[in-house]
């Protein structure tokens, strides 16, 4: 990015467009797609699971990726500093991302621990994991994979049963409400949204740059990606249950240890072990730094919006991002215990996906949809873009988004199932309340921020409302305002030079 010389550095845009579009690619195509989705899919019985995802990520999806990156763009500012511009009672909704963020930087390395882990490994002549003669894995061998590259998948003995299992949808499966909570959930993880990131990578586009069109291919892209290392990851469960004799729903367990546990055992499996593990590893390493590098850099560039005079300035930003790192290192070190699976679970159900993600993208889609203004922020970015978007994406903000996150997190709540570890360890008492804590600290900040804006306030409550919902006069004007605060300034011209007129006539009678 090119920033000016001074004392407070200029906060700089992107060199050009393939560096945004690459950074926001790094990011939200990621584990969530080659990790998260396949098992989702084996869990809610495959096709079952898509037409959810495709009718979420339709309707909610795209029209909140569209409006996160608008709003960013719009203001040149991310994160926090954004939404107080946008909506000053929503301003909760900005910390809330941030806190959700931390928790990610926090759990999600350790993925990438994991996979240096078996990428070091993989070098031996013999896989530690291809026979159980070690002390460490005799407690069970779930069969499965996350990824091998999709040409070779689709070459296996077996394959094409996997196929027609990932894209035969089981009606069944259509009538339990977990599987469109999931669906939604995925939605919400893959594309990043509502935790602020998103805004923050759109901030550093110029004001013209065309954010309509960049949405749709980047959605796509990552919707895409999903599908594609669906079809890799099942084509490989149906070569793995034809080896077993077993029908693909029973030959591996679904879990979050999907890609670090069965894959393993199922690259064992083939000829030239060594070099479809090492593949592989090095595949993840890549996705998660992608991601994880731009979330860190979500989060500082966040803070250093809201304290730009502290932070702007030579060396101050390295420094905090140094502290913000050696921090999440100190918190990271319990994860890599013999209990840390169990702790990551912990995290990866309450604290970064599920509840807290869908009601914050319901608190944001109605804050920028009703309080702000659909028609306010559609006529925003027809002056970025000059295009004006598709009356459906309105649509969306205002009642489709909100409505469908809606129901998808009433449903979490009404049939919330305690978490288990490999469906039999149940979890102490107090290892659901840490969770349902880690969730209720981002979820609570919303009206929390509201309440306390509201009472901190002078004049009456309907006064303190009304300027809690009115946007930051300073927001860059549009072609539209511009037209017409124009016709109003000629117009009060136009009054007072009657008013003139008038009086000189009567002073001069």
């Amino acid at each position: 990015m090119k920033t000016m010389k001074g004392q407070i550095e200029e906060r700089g845009y992107w060199e050009s467009k393939v560096e945004f579009i690459l950074a926001v690619a790094g990011y939200v195509v990621g584990l969530g797609n080659v990790w998260r989705f396949p098992y989702l899919c084996y869990k809610y019985g495959g096709g079952a699971f898509l037409i959810p995802y495709l009718l979420f990520g339709a309707t909610c999806g795209v029209p909140l990726f569209l409006l996160e990156s608008a709003m960013g763009q719009y203001t040149q500012e991310g994160g926090i500093t954004c939404w107080r511009r946008f909506c000053p009672l929503a301003e909760g909704i900005g910390y809330a991302g941030q806190v959700i963020q931390v928790y990610g930087c926090m759990y999600y390395i350790v993925i990438l621990a994991w996979a240096l882990f078996y990428l070091i490994f993989s070098f031996s002549s013999q896989l530690p994991w291809a026979s159980c003669d070690n002390p460490w894995n005799t407690a069970t061998f779930p069969y499965v994979m996350l990824l091998v590259l999709l040409v070779r998948g689709l070459t296996l003995p077996g394959a094409l049963e996997g196929v027609v299992f990932y894209l035969y949808p089981q009606p069944a499966h259509l009538a339990d409400s977990q599987v469109w909570m999931e669906a939604a959930s995925q939605i919400v993880f893959s594309y990043s949204l509502s935790v602020g990131t998103v805004t923050v990578l759109s901030s550093y586009n110029r004001y013209s740059n065309n954010c309509y069109r960049d949405c749709f291919w980047l959605c796509l892209l990552n919707s895409v990606t999903s599908l594609v290392a669906g079809f890799a990851v099942f084509s490989v469960l149906g070569f793995m249950a034809h080896q077993q004799g077993v029908p693909i729903e029973e030959v591996a367990e679904s879990g979050p240890g999907l890609a670090f546990i069965a894959y393993p055992q199922a690259v064992a499996m083939m000829p030239f072990p060594q070099l479809w593990a090492v593949c592989f590893f090095i595949m993840i390493i890549l996705l998660g730094i992608d991601t994880h590098f731009v979330a860190m850099e979500s989060i500082i560039t966040s803070v250093t919006d809201m304290f730009p005079n502290v932070l702007r300035r030579s060396g101050r930003r390295e420094l905090f991002l140094l502290f913000f790192c050696l921090s999440c290192f100190v918190g990271q070190i319990f994860l890599v215990t013999e209990g840390g699976m169990y702790v990551f679970q912990l995290f990866d159900n309450y604290a970064c996906s599920g509840a807290c993600l869908l009601i914050l993208c319901v608190f944001e889609s109605l804050a920028m949809g009703w309080i702000f203004g659909a028609k306010k922020m559609f006529d925003a970015i027809e002056d970025m873009t000059s295009s004006r978007p598709n009356c459906l994406i309105m649509l969306c903000w205002k009642y489709l988004t909100p409505l469908g996150f809606l129901v998808a997190f009433i449903f979490s709540v009404m049939e919330y199932q305690p978490l288990t570890f490999n469906r039999w360890y149940v979890y102490p008492d107090w290892a659901y309340a840490l969770g349902w804590l880690m969730a209720l600290s981002s979820i609570l900040l919303v009206p929390g921020w509201a309440m306390g804006r509201l009472l901190a306030g002078k004049g009456s409550l309907k006064q303190r409302w009304l300027q809690l919902c009115n946007p930051d006069t300073n927001l860059p004007l549009t072609n539209k305002q511009r037209a017409g605060k124009k016709e109003t300034d000629l117009t009060t011209q136009g009054k007072e030079l009657v008013r003139l007129t008038v009086e000189e006539h009567e002073n001069g009678q």
